[in-house]
């Protein structure tokens, strides 16, 4: 399949990524192929073609059909298996590339991602990902040299730490109102944003929310009982303004824990990590 795409005009090369790269997938676990391409050179009418030989139900998008970020790609059923076919620009994985060592991140709101888009995820998704076709040697080439930057860790931490402050802040009148859909909202970012300085402290490339909670708890700058006690906080947050209040006090604690925790992350690490 992957080389087969890559026989479309445009596509550079093909990745295997998720939990089949990372050899942890399960027997309901899909098959996630990044499909890389450089700018406006992707011909979406051959995918299209392609999936349909592979899937006669298959759903294929156009670029950005998907939201700004995940970009498009296809859904495709082949033998009872679900399979994904990403888009992803490399103009733009170069762009967020340079953010990386400059230090620079952003996060977009995007469909299927209830934390966001985290830029470094681009590039992280290269970085973990196993090259399954690539002609030219060109996506090998870029992928040996994303080593995790120590302007990213330092600027990834520092936003991510103030954010979970301020979310918890933000969240203490409406938890006195008894506002539980908006302290929940604050609650989860701000578990998301520890999720991510954990990562980042660590010097891991962090692609996806999904099981983020359980692999920061394995990181050795998380709190103590990280999963344990984000499952109990978010498992029962509570109704009235007493509880809600403890919740947020909770989410507190675990902030200053990740703050207290900081530099425990190994330099030089190689790419590793979770998504």
């Amino acid at each position: 399949m992957a080389t087969a795409l890559t026989g479309i005009a445009g596509v550079v090369g093909v990745t295997l990524g998720g939990s089949r790269a990372r050899g942890d997938a399960d027997a309901s676990s899909d098959v996630d192929l990044g499909v890389y391409y450089y700018r406006g050179g992707l011909d979406v009418g051959a995918v299209r073609r392609l999936a349909a030989q592979l899937d006669p139900g298959a759903t294929v998008s156009e670029r950005g059909g998907w939201g700004p970020w995940v970009d498009g790609g296809a859904w495709l059923d082949v033998n009872g298996t679900r399979v994904d076919w990403l888009y992803r620009d490399l103009d733009r994985v170069a762009a967020c590339w340079a953010d990386c060592r400059a230090g620079r991140v952003d996060s977009h709101a995007q469909v299927g991602h209830p934390h966001g888009f985290w830029s470094p995820a681009y590039v992280g998704e290269l970085a973990l990902g196993r090259v399954l076709a690539d002609p030219t040697g060109g996506l090998a080439a870029l992928r040996d040299r994303l080593h995790y930057p120590d302007a990213l860790r330092h600027a990834l931490r520092e936003r991510a730490l103030w954010e979970a402050g301020f979310c918890v802040q933000i969240a203490a009148k409406p938890a006195a109102r008894g506002d539980v859909a908006h302290v929940a909202g604050c609650a989860y970012r701000a578990v998301g944003c520890l999720v991510q300085a954990i990562h980042a402290d660590a010097r891991r490339w962090l692609t996806n929310e999904k099981g983020g909670v359980r692999a920061a708890a394995a990181l050795p700058g998380a709190p103590a009982g990280f999963a344990a006690r984000v499952g109990a906080l978010l498992g029962a947050l509570g109704e009235d303004a007493d509880r809600l209040a403890a919740s947020l006090a909770a989410v507190a604690e675990l902030t200053a824990e990740t703050a207290q925790n900081g530099g425990q992350g190994t330099a030089g690490q190689s790419p590793a990590g979770s998504g």
